[in-house]
């Protein structure tokens, strides 16, 4: 049995790792921004044209807070788009994925409940280059991509 991941009282500036800890993932910059059993938040720096392929948390909730940009939104069978201020609900085992199809880079708060292998996940990803890789990687930590081709649009 693992130990408990509690949560650390404190504040973690914009821009910046609560432990140092920043992530290069497909051409995003994540900050991890807190971690405990009960949720994981990283902050984004998402580069015009990066985006997260559809996939599908089956045990935990996501969320984003958007703070600059825009994003295009697939979630659960439709698109959206999110500005700066909305907040993103997007429910496990929900479908759902996003884009930045502006020529400005955007900047988001993300966090999931359960904590769960996010964490874990972003380690493994971190410089990794090799979508195959990325798919293979992910779904031995409960995210799973949908196939190419199985969301019109994206």
């Amino acid at each position: 049995m693992s130990a408990a991941k509690i949560l650390t009282a404190g504040i973690t500036p914009a821009g910046t790792s609560v432990h140092g800890t920043a992530w290069n993932i497909l051409g995003h910059t994540y900050w991890h921004k807190a971690d405990s059993d009960g949720a994981f938040a990283f902050e984004t720096f998402d580069p015009p044209g990066t985006f997260v392929p559809p996939h599908i948390h089956p045990t935990q909730d996501e969320f984003i807070y958007v703070l600059e940009g825009t994003f295009d939104l697939y979630l659960d069978g439709a698109w959206l788009k999110a500005g700066p201020g909305d907040l993103v609900r997007m429910p496990m085992g929900k479908p759902h994925a996003y884009y930045n199809r502006t020529d400005t880079p955007n900047r988001a708060l993300f966090w999931v409940s359960p904590g769960g292998k996010l964490k874990a996940l972003f380690d493994l990803l971190h410089d990794l280059a090799d979508p195959e890789e990325v798919v293979r990687r992910s779904a031995a930590c409960d995210v799973d991509f949908l196939p190419p081709g199985a969301v019109p649009g994206a």
